[in-house]
């Protein structure tokens, strides 16, 4: 999970402001920090954490000089969030900005490896890490197969997560 102590690294120590949470999915202690570099083409990321138990709940990049804005929510209070946020404003807690939408991001490392490209100005990887969950036999199958069509396995397994997505969408 992400830490103050991520968030802190990855905004170089940097912070601009911070306030109180107003919502109660996360309960009474919860407070945000941000760091905003100052430029509107620039970048903001900020958390969202517990000021007693120090649990971080969420944490948010904005890039925006692409136009990109990641969001990343703890496992354990997704629910809480999504039930305020229908409460509160309906079906629009996709939006970050403008008509920017945030990006959800299901695993911690992906937000921090983006947040730390996007503070520091370096190109990354905008496609989304996806946990993939498989017990033995069926990784093994799947390396026989990336190996048969002479390809990587997380090739493989992005191949098929594609063709699950352009099934899905009708494509």
């Amino acid at each position: 999970m992400i830490t103050i102590k991520d968030f802190m690294e990855s905004v170089n120590y940097r912070i601009t402001e911070g306030s109180e949470y107003l919502w109660d999915c996360f309960g009474p202690d919860a407070y945000r920090l941000e760091s905003w570099n100052g430029d509107h083409d620039g970048h903001t990321v900020g958390i969202l954490f517990d000021t007693k138990t120090q649990t971080v709940y969420q944490m948010e990049a904005h890039d925006y000089a692409n136009r990109r804005s990641y969001r990343w929510t703890h496992p354990d209070y997704i629910v809480e969030f999504k039930k305020e946020v229908d409460k509160k404003i309906g079906k629009k807690e996709d939006m970050a900005y403008d008509d920017v939408k945030f990006t959800e991001l299901d695993v911690h490392e992906d937000m921090l490896k983006k947040a730390n490209a996007i503070v520091r100005g370096e190109e990354y990887d905008t496609r989304v890490t996806v946990p993939v969950d498989l017990n033995d036999d069926e990784l093994f199958t799947l390396m026989k197969l990336a190996h048969e069509r002479d390809i990587t396995l997380n090739k493989l397994i992005e191949d098929i997560l594609q063709k699950v997505i352009d099934r899905d969408l009708g494509r």
